[in-house]
């Protein structure tokens, strides 16, 4: 039997207490606020997996989305949601509307939701771009780019990163 990573938030902080007794449930790890949580449980599939834990600490802890920590090899997270009964009945309507099951018509609502957002986070960044550009040189905008990036995580780039005293501000490194 496979084991799924699950990874669970919480509706509110949990008390020490509150963990302490999900604990005995299930083994846990809690982030410093006590907001999310992340447990490793087996089960046949990730959905079975989500809906186990749900099952083991409804009762115990404030429980608000249940997902798996990874994607699957087809890049999805499963979530699980607990909606309240008017919540199903409107789900349940407008996948009807759509001549969908409500699980379908979640998923497909909710991808379509996230695609909508990131391609509005590509227009505002090209956006950015273009006006940075309107202003600098493509050059100047690539160097201050790399400088940043090499600045903010060192690890990515062993070599030292121009603009840090090892070439001339501005020079670009040669191929």
């Amino acid at each position: 039997m496979t084991h799924h990573v699950v990874e669970i938030l919480l509706t509110r902080p949990v008390t020490h207490h509150e963990l302490r007794r999900a604990c005995r449930t299930l083994p846990l790890g809690a982030n410093k606020d006590r907001t999310r949580l992340m447990a490793v449980h087996p089960a046949k599939t990730p959905g079975r997996a989500l809906k186990s834990v749900r099952r083991r600490l409804q009762h115990v802890l404030p429980l608000d989305v249940l997902t798996t920590h990874y994607p699957s090899p087809t890049g999805q997270v499963v979530l699980n949601v607990e909606f309240g009964p008017a919540t199903r009945a409107l789900i349940g309507q407008a996948a009807a509307a759509t001549g969908q099951r409500p699980a379908e018509y979640l998923s497909h609502s909710v991808t379509k939701a996230l695609r909508r957002r990131e391609e509005d986070r590509l227009r505002a960044l090209a956006a950015q771009l273009e006006d940075l550009l309107a202003h600098h040189r493509p050059e100047e905008v690539l160097a201050c780019t790399a400088r940043i990036l090499c600045h903010r995580d060192p690890s990515v780039s062993p070599e030292p990163c121009p603009g840090r005293g090892d070439r001339p501000s501005g020079s670009l490194p040669t191929a």
